[in-house]
């Protein structure tokens, strides 16, 4: 819970919440797609792609970082931004892939904003950067109403969560561009996930975003996704190419 988001306004208190404490939260917002714009306009200066990853805590983003990392190889440049509440785990494992990785601690903070991911770029040098990513706080609630100054948004859902979080997280899953089923090897064993329902609940929100099955401990489905990305910088570079030419 943050003071940041309206995540502390439940309907059993919001009669308690005052009209001006309100206010506060639309100024909140207000500054933050602020700061996302100037956000956006850096990475377009760089001409590098943001990715914001979202999921539930231990859905496997930064174990799609590294075998992402892995399999990129040197063909395609990479920066991260890592979110949590407290310590430098995540992103030492990604320096330790050779990459460069700023650690965000947000503290009480259950999401990113876009001022603690400009802050976080003031340390992060993303000269000759193809993709960056942003791997947000483990929440499927509260990150997808913060715009971070992303290109695209990245939900991933894990097998063991349930294949019903679409429709119980309905915002979360309809600002993903993208959906990866995550931890795909534990299938054939968690025989009460099915991925034609989890895509059926997306499909109810009146989403289109392609829904792809991986897995980073086994490799499998990361061609697709290594290819949505590709696809995505290239679609990126030839609109700020085309921009340029006017």
């Amino acid at each position: 819970m943050c003071d940041t988001c309206g995540c502390n306004v439940t309907p059993g208190n919001e009669h308690l919440v005052g009209h001006e404490s309100v206010e506060v939260l639309k100024s909140l917002l207000d500054a933050n797609d602020h700061q996302a714009l100037h956000n956006r306009e850096h990475f377009a200066r760089h001409n590098a792609l943001a990715v914001n990853l979202m999921s539930s805590p231990g859905a496997g983003k930064t174990a799609l970082l590294e075998a992402t990392i892995d399999a990129l190889g040197d063909g395609v440049r990479v920066a991260v931004i890592e979110g949590d509440l407290e310590t430098e785990n995540d992103a030492e494992r990604i320096r330790a892939k050779g990459v460069p990785a700023v650690q965000i601690s947000t503290g009480s903070a259950c999401h990113l904003d876009a001022h603690m991911v400009h802050d976080a770029l003031h340390e992060l040098t993303i000269d000759g950067v193809d993709i960056i990513f942003i791997e947000n706080v483990g929440n499927l609630v509260c990150p997808a109403s913060f715009d971070l100054g992303q290109h695209r948004n990245v939900t991933l859902l894990s097998t063991p969560e349930g294949h019903d979080k679409p429709a119980k997280y309905p915002v979360m899953f309809r600002a993903a561009d993208l959906v990866l089923v995550t931890k795909a090897d534990l299938l054939p064993v968690l025989d009460d996930f099915d991925p034609a329902y989890a895509e059926s609940c997306l499909r109810q929100l009146a989403s289109e975003a392609p829904v792809v099955e991986v897995s980073a401990r086994k490799g499998s489905g990361l061609d697709i996704w290594l290819d949505w990305l590709q696809a995505e910088l290239a679609a990126l570079r030839e609109q700020r190419a085309a921009v340029g030419a006017d």
